[in-house]
Formats: C-alpha cells, sequence, structure tokens
C-alpha cells in the first residue's frame, strides 16, 4: 500500500487499480492532500489468477475515501463495492439514476453468484481436505451498499470531495451510463479537468444516442476494448438479417440455440431482434428462454424506463410476446434441459464463467445438433473465449466435455465503440493538455488505439498503464511514480497457470483415449511421470 504522508503538498495523484493493460476490475482513485476517491470498484474477471484478485485487500484503505463515482452498473466497474462497504467504506456514491436501480438488482445478483460459487468451492475443498473459504461479500452486505448511492443528473456539477467538482455526460453504452469529468481545485491556478471515460457507447446499440463529453480537458482515462477494432456500419436491416442467417442455421439442426448474453441490456436487445423476426416469419417462431433471475429484474428496470430509451416501444412489444419465457426458480432451468426440438435459451453470464448458461453448456456442447451464438465479448481466460478460440474439449463443473456443437459469433451487438469511433470520441474532446490514458483493454487493442491517436495527434502523449501504477498529474504532463503493488498483477488480462493445466488435463484424456491398448497407456503415464520427476 502506497503511503499517504509520502504525497506532496499540493499534488495529485491518479491511481489505476484495476482495467489496467486488462478488460476487467475497473478502479480508479484521485487523491490530493484534502481528498481520496474513487472512480468505479468493479470486479476482476478472466482467469483464476485474475479472479483471485478480488479477495485480495485493496491497495488502499477505504475508510478512508471520501466518495466514490461511477461509470455505470456493469459489474466489471460496480462489482466490488460491497467489499468496498464491507472494508469501511462510509462515504456517498454518486451515480445516475438509472444506474442505481439497475445496481439494486445488479448487485444482489453478484452477491447470489459469490455465495452460490464458495459454497461449491467449499464441498469440493471439504473434500481434498482444505480449509473453507468466504465469499467476496453477501447478500447483506450488497443490501446496505445500496444506501449509499446518490442520485446525480447528466450535465449537473456536483460537490464530490473537498476541492473536487464531478459532471456526468451521457456516456451512451447502457441505460444510465456516463462519462465523468472531474475538476480539482489547485492553489493559484486554474482548476485541474480530468475525463473518466467509462464504457463508450457503439452506433450499433438501439437504445442510445450519440456519446457525449466536454472539450478541452486537461487528462483524458480512456477505454480500449476494441480499440483495434475496424467494424462495418450496421443498419437495422442489416443486422436483422446476420441474426436471421444464425438462428435459421441453428434451427435445421433442431437442437438448442445457447446464447451466453450479459443479462443487462444485451439480452434485451436479442429479445427485441427475435421477436421482431418471429412476427415477421422470417425465423421459425420457437421459444425464448430467459434463463436469467438477473436479465428478468433487469428487464423490469427496462420496462420502467422505456419511455426515455430510443427503441422503448418495441422492448415493450418484445418483453410482452408470448414466445418469450423467464425463468426464476432452479427447477425451471432444469426443465429446460427436458425440452427437444428447436427452443433458444439465453443465459448469463456473457462470458460463460458463471451462472446458468454453464449448465446449459454442459448438456448441449457435446450434441452436434447444438449451436452456441456469442453476442459479445470474451475476456482472456474465460470459458466463452476459450471456446471461441476454438477449444476441442473444456472442463465445466470439474468434468470434461467434448465440443461437438457449432460455435459462432456475430459482432452486431456490440454496447463498445469500436476503434475508429474511440479515435474520433477522443479526437472530440481535444485540446487536451496533458496525457491520454489507454485502459480496459487487452495489449493489442491498447497499442491499436494508441496509433489511431497518434494517427490523429502524434503530439499527444498517450500512456499505457499496468495495474496499481500511479502519476502525479500537473496541467500538462504525468509522471509515473509507481508501480505494481499486488503480486498478480502480471496475470491481468492473459491467460495463467489454471488455464495452462486445464488443457494439459484434456491433451492428456485424448492421448489416452487414443492409445492403441493398455500397454500404450502405460507408456504415456511413464513419460509422464518421467517428466515430472525430471523437474
Amino acid at each position: 500500500m502506497t503511503d499517504p504522508d509520502s504525497q506532496r503538498e499540493g499534488e495529485i495523484r491518479l491511481y489505476f487499480h484495476g482495467a489496467a493493460g486488462a478488460v476487467t476490475g475497473s478502479c480508479f482513485a484521485l487523491r490530493t492532500g484534502e481528498a481520496h476517491l474513487l472512480v468505479d470498484c468493479g470486479l476482476f474477471q478472466g482467469s483464476k489468477s485474475e479472479k483471485e484478485l478480488n479477495y485480495r485487500s485493496f491497495p488502499f484503505d477505504p475508510a478512508a475515501l471520501d466518495a466514490v463515482l461511477l461509470t455505470h452498473a456493469h459489474i466489471d466497474h460496480s462489482g466490488l463495492l460491497p467489499k468496498l462497504t464491507k472494508d469501511g467504506f462510509t462515504g456517498p456514491i454518486f451515480a445516475t439514476s438509472a444506474t442505481i436501480d439497475l445496481c439494486s438488482v445488479m448487485l444482489a445478483d453478484s452477491s447470489h453468484v459469490q455465495e452460490a460459487e464458495v459454497e461449491q468451492l467449499n464441498r469440493r475443498n471439504a473434500r481434498r481436505g482444505l480449509p473453507p473459504v468466504q465469499a467476496i461479500y453477501d447478500a447483506e452486505q450488497a443490501q446496505a451498499t445500496l444506501t449509499q448511492f446518490r442520485a446525480v443528473r447528466l450535465g449537473a456539477p456536483v460537490s464530490v470531495a473537498r476541492g473536487m467538482r464531478a459532471r456526468f455526460w451521457d456516456a451512451g453504452h447502457l441505460l444510465g451510463s456516463a462519462s465523468i469529468e472531474v475538476e480539482i481545485d489547485r492553489a493559484g491556478e486554474a482548476p485541474l479537468r480530468l475525463l473518466f471515460s467509462g464504457d463508450i457507447g457503439s452506433s450499433l446499440a438501439p437504445f442510445h444516442g450519440a456519446p457525449t463529453g466536454p472539450r478541452g480537458v486537461d487528462h483524458l482515462i480512456c477505454e480500449s476494448t476494441y480499440g483495434d477494432v475496424d467494424r462495418q456500419e450496421v443498419t437495422l436491416d442489416q443486422r436483422l438479417n446476420v441474426l436471421q442467417g444464425e438462428v435459421a442455421a441453428a434451427a435445421r439442426t433442431s437442437g438448442a440455440m445457447l446464447i451466453p448474453s450479459f443479462a443487462v441490456e444485451r439480452t434485451q436487445e436479442l429479445l427485441v431482434d427475435l421477436v421482431r423476426l418471429m412476427k415477421a416469419g422470417t425465423i421459425p417462431s420457437a421459444p425464448i428462454f430467459v434463463d436469467s433471475p438477473l436479465a428478468t429484474r433487469a428487464s423490469a428496470v427496462f420496462e420502467s424506463h422505456a419511455g426515455a430509451m430510443a427503441g422503448g416501444d418495441a422492448l415493450l412489444e418484445a418483453l410482452r410476446d408470448p414466445r418469450v419465457r423467464f425463468t426464476e426458480s432452479v427447477e425451471q432451468s432444469k426443465a429446460i434441459a427436458r425440452i427437444r426440438g428447436f427452443h433458444i435459451v439465453i443465459a448469463a453470464s456473457g462470458m460463460c464463467d458463471a451462472g446458468r448458461i454453464r449448465h446449459h453448456l454442459k448438456e448441449w456442447l457435446w450434441r452436434d445438433s447444438a449451436t452456441v451464438l456469442f453476442v459479445g465479448f470474451q475476456a482472456q481466460g474465460t470459458l466463452g473465449r476459450i471456446l471461441l478460440d476454438g477449444a476441442r474439449r473444456v472442463r465445466i463443473m470439474g468434468e470434461d466435455v467434448r465440443v461437438k456443437a457449432r460455435i459462432r459469433s456475430v459482432d452486431i451487438y456490440s454496447g463498445h465503440a469500436d476503434g475508429p469511433q474511440l479515435a474520433a470520441w477522443i479526437g472530440e474532446r481535444r485540446p487536451i493538455s496533458g496525457s491520454v490514458f489507454l485502459t480496459h483493454g487487452e495489449t493489442h487493442a491498447i497499442e491499436g488505439l494508441r496509433q489511431r491517436v497518434k494517427a490523429l495527434d502524434d503530439d499527444l502523449d498517450v500512456v499505457a498503464p499496468t495495474l496499481d501504477s500511479a502519476f502525479a498529474l500537473t496541467g500538462t504532463t504525468s509522471r509515473q511514480i509507481g508501480g505494481p503493488v499486488r503480486s498478480a498483477a502480471e496475470s491481468a488480462g492473459r491467460l495463467d497457470w489454471h488455464n495452462e493445466l486445464s488443457s494439459l488435463i484434456l491433451d492428456i484424456d485424448e492421448q489416452m483415449s487414443q492409445a492403441a491398448d493398455e500397454r500404450a497407456r502405460k507408456q504415456i503415464v511413464r513419460r509422464l511421470r518421467k517428466a515430472l520427476e525430471s523437474e
């Protein structure tokens, strides 16, 4: 942990405690001699090593924080807020009213996921003689966190800490999402102005308009999820044609079409298009199971805000269509496995690293009549990414599963801007007198966006911070003053030894199954044992 006493008088510091060199775990800190606040406090997702960061102590004292500014409700931005309050944070959490409404269901669901996963892990640990572990937080702690939220209006300046003010701008990414401008008073100088992009929306997002933001900031902290991607502009008709083709191909095999989907907004977008296509008769009419309690509750939030959304009427129509069936109980979810013939299952989590989608994948991946359609980003190390990269076998809940299902992916629903859109949004924020910090992206995406930004303005200082790095800021410069604090920092955004071990076990199993006879299998075992003994 950095010693707060080492900070020089009048110095303004910026810390990157998440989404640095990786996509998840967004958490940035601003500290002056008078105030200390966070922008986002998200859950790490991806490899097991990366997710272990969720269980570690924060690299700062939560009790010393004055406030949190939350860009939006997605769990990789909000998911560690209950842990923050559990560990001593008592200040306000500033967010838009729609973000607060979504967090009221998302944090409760996240606590349920934490408790369920730990319960399952502890059963395995007990069999192995290992000590039990505790959930990151529980439902009571998630509920308590909601009392600390304070609603803000877009465009309205609000005092958030001593000498600090914030203004929220429409990010066009998710219901309630915002980019956050922060002004910090400086003695004898104009205030320092920073802009945190949050996640910037795409022109593909059907429920939102173009993202906005101020011009003339000193420092910009910008996401880069798809910084190296150039998408074709997709009209509504083109999007429907792509989805129609995927659904029609899946229907011909008379099996299940599994769509791992983020429960909040992506699920609702899919429902609108699927119902539209079924009503038009261009795809077979079939049951659409939304097998996610979070998606069910989030849909109710979207319904209450539909009047303020683009396409709100179409959303209401889809949510009330008789073919759309929301499942709540575990029994209802299990019953879906007994259905044969073509049907569609939309389930969380979108990256297949938790939730009911894993049970459906276990049930259907080994069948060549099934189709798995990915409609969102898959972080390195997640089951979704492993499937998308062509794995022939995967491990799900401790069991080996052969992959015979059709694995498909479409990039027509992304809530994230692509490289040209991000570069254009950055360009509209100029003049930028200080640095552009590229975050929330894997290495290739960050490098792709860095090249775009330099092509836009070669004089801009572009920085790719690492996890837990720190910078001292002035109006025109940023100086790095600290590096990694947590030992797992190097695993962020990468495959780890857990992934490699799982892959090795699957390779061994395949070699054993292909061995001609008992003698050949024993020979494989001897070679493996010899390799281990030689280490």
